[in-house]
């Protein structure tokens, strides 16, 4: 039996560390050593409490980064397991290019781990799940959008009553350009228009968790979470596996400067984040 499974798994994944082609010594649920899933860490230090930038100094509750003050945000925070280097970035590329897809329920617990306190702040202790989707000639092509398997992950992990994952609920209806290289009007253009809400009734006064694999600027993000609240959602978090964290931290705190709280300030700023 032990022979006939070893003889499946070398059949369907090659006997080498995908990511730092080191001899796998057994059966793995993904084709990744343990040395290499062990170098994955979450982050740590200070972040703003907002988008989870890093920051200089030590953690506290309520430092803010420039960007955060400058610029209300349509989400209420954003969290992420890890920085988007190394052997995450590379495990998530696993997944998301190579289509090992057992490789979300090792994301999906990452995530887990990170949205655990979030869920914390909930007024009804439940929260909608919502994964950024693709448009469907992506997901066509690719076969599955890497974020849902990820947040259908986490869900399964937190087992949480009242958590619900929702995937009909937003739509991308306008296929994008890569944001990569773009600058931030760039950016902001590029997402404008490209996603729509279906079923609003679904999310009316309800606290969202919106899931996505990779935090890079927060245009993507920002855009759909000014589409939820506009369409009666109480509350938008983020969470992420990764987020790319800027080389050059800034410590500020939130008392220095305030950020603006009105609601219909907060909406408009989206479009700035």
């Amino acid at each position: 039996m032990i022979a006939a499974g070893e003889s499946l798994f070398a059949s369907l994944f090659p006997g080498n560390c995908r990511l730092c082609n080191a001899p796998l010594a057994r059966i793995r649920r993904i084709p990744v050593c343990e040395v290499c899933q062990q170098a994955i860490h979450s982050l740590e230090g200070s972040v703003c409490s907002i988008c989870g930038e890093r920051l200089l100094g030590e953690p506290a509750p309520e430092r803010r980064c420039l960007e955060c003050i400058r610029f209300a945000r349509p989400f209420a925070r954003a969290v992420a397991y890890g920085s988007y280097e190394g052997e995450l970035r590379a495990l998530i590329h696993l997944l998301k290019y190579q289509r090992v897809r057992p490789a979300a329920a090792v994301l999906g617990r990452m995530l887990a781990e990170s949205v655990a306190g979030l869920l914390e702040e909930s007024t009804d202790g439940s929260a909608v799940v919502i994964p950024i989707p693709l448009h469907r000639a992506k997901q066509r092509q690719r076969g599955f959008n890497q974020t849902e398997l990820i947040a259908r992950a986490m869900v399964e992990h937190l087992y949480v009553p009242g958590l619900k994952l929702e995937v009909s609920v937003l739509r991308r209806c306008r296929m994008t350009e890569s944001q990569t290289g773009l600058t931030r009007s760039q950016r902001r253009r590029n997402v404008r228009g490209a996603f729509t809400i279906q079923n609003p009734g679904t999310i009316a006064g309800r606290d969202i968790l919106l899931v996505d694999d990779v935090f890079t600027t927060g245009t993507t993000v920002s855009e759909c979470a000014r589409l939820l609240r506009r369409a009666g959602a109480a509350r938008v978090w983020v969470a992420t596996v990764a987020r790319v964290i800027k080389r050059e931290a800034i410590f500020i705190q939130v008392r220095e400067q305030p950020a603006m709280k009105s609601e219909p300030a907060e909406l408009r700023a989206a479009a700035e984040a």
